[in-house]
């Protein structure tokens, strides 16, 4: 990415800080109220005070542990049932209609459940963690691999490969694209359930003390939390989008300044995969190498001169 780019990402949060700071500094109270909003300097004076107790990255450590777990379950749960599914008919009949039942509940309906089910607070809030980021990974796996085009595995049969060296060589690289464009999603609604579990449910964590400040009216304290969890998403989402690109290195690969233009594209499609639009075009071979590569039909037209035996 390049300094200009990072400088109006930059200059972006920093004129939403300004505008912040003035609605709740000037007290506007137009049908919105910014009254009892902190400004920005209350909450990064709570926010350096808290940094430096305990209890802090105590929640910090608690709700990362959870969302890690969680999320790593249902990455591997996901990408492994989405495949079954779009390769298997058996477990498409089987796995399908129960999922799909399923998949409209919001994982955090499910807190009940948690309760019930697991005999700490702890394993219930990794479990709806787990559920809410399993049916993305699901499905993005199962169209991505139901999107793969067949030649590629008819290739690899062809050369005796085997189903295992179908799924690792074609099938999981392959939709290796889709996967992630799934986990990054999951990571996003991941975030959500466990900060309502801790809510509800938690012991420690972020959101259990984003509550508590909220019901001991701290509202510095609540903008702390916000500020944390807003935070703490945005590096997962990064490490999970930076995984995938380290992974699906074999893509066409995009400037850094933004989406190539159609022209751009087609200049790239003459040059050849993997050369530099900077790059100059391949030199065309002389016309002499062409007629010699092509042979004598070369010297007397496009096809080669056809002769005949005459018997006397």
């Amino acid at each position: 990415m390049t300094g200009g780019r990072w400088l109006l990402r930059a200059a972006s949060l920093g004129a939403a800080l300004l505008v912040w700071q003035g609605l709740t500094s000037l007290d506007v109270n137009v049908w919105l109220r910014f009254e009892q909003f902190p400004t920005v300097g209350e909450v990064a004076g709570a926010f350096a005070e808290r940094a430096g107790t305990g209890p802090f990255w105590q929640d910090l450590a608690s709700s990362l542990r959870r969302i890690v777990t969680g999320f790593l379950l249902a990455a591997v749960a996901g990408v492994a049932v989405g495949t079954a599914i779009a390769r298997s008919r058996i477990a498409a009949d089987v796995l399908g209609p129960l999922l799909e039942v399923l998949r409209p509940v919001p994982a955090i309906a499910l807190v009940p459940v948690a309760i019930l089910l697991f005999p700490s607070n702890e394993q219930g809030i990794v479990f709806i963690t787990c559920t809410a980021a399993f049916f993305p990974v699901l499905v993005s796996t199962r169209h991505a691999v139901g999107a793969l085009t067949p030649v590629w595995e008819e290739a690899v049969l062809t050369m005796g490969g085997g189903r295992a060296r179908i799924l690792f060589s074609v099938v999981l690289p392959g939709a290796l694209p889709g996967i992630f464009g799934g986990l990054s999603v999951g990571i996003g609604v991941a975030w959500i359930c466990v900060i309502s579990a801790e809510m509800i449910s938690g012991e420690y964590g972020v959101g259990y003390r984003t509550w508590q400040d909220y019901t001991v009216i701290d509202y510095p304290g609540v903008f702390v939390g916000m500020v944390t969890i807003g935070a703490l998403g945005w590096l997962t989402s990064t490490a999970v989008e930076r995984a995938g690109r380290r992974l699906t290195r074999w893509l066409p690969a995009r400037d850094s300044s933004g989406p190539v233009p159609a022209s751009a594209a087609r200049t790239r499609t003459e040059r050849g995969p993997g050369r530099s639009p900077r790059d100059p075009l391949p030199a065309t071979a002389p016309a002499t190498a062409r007629a010699g590569a092509t042979g004598p039909r070369s010297e007397s037209g496009p096809f080669p001169e056809q002769t005949r035996e005459v018997t006397p």
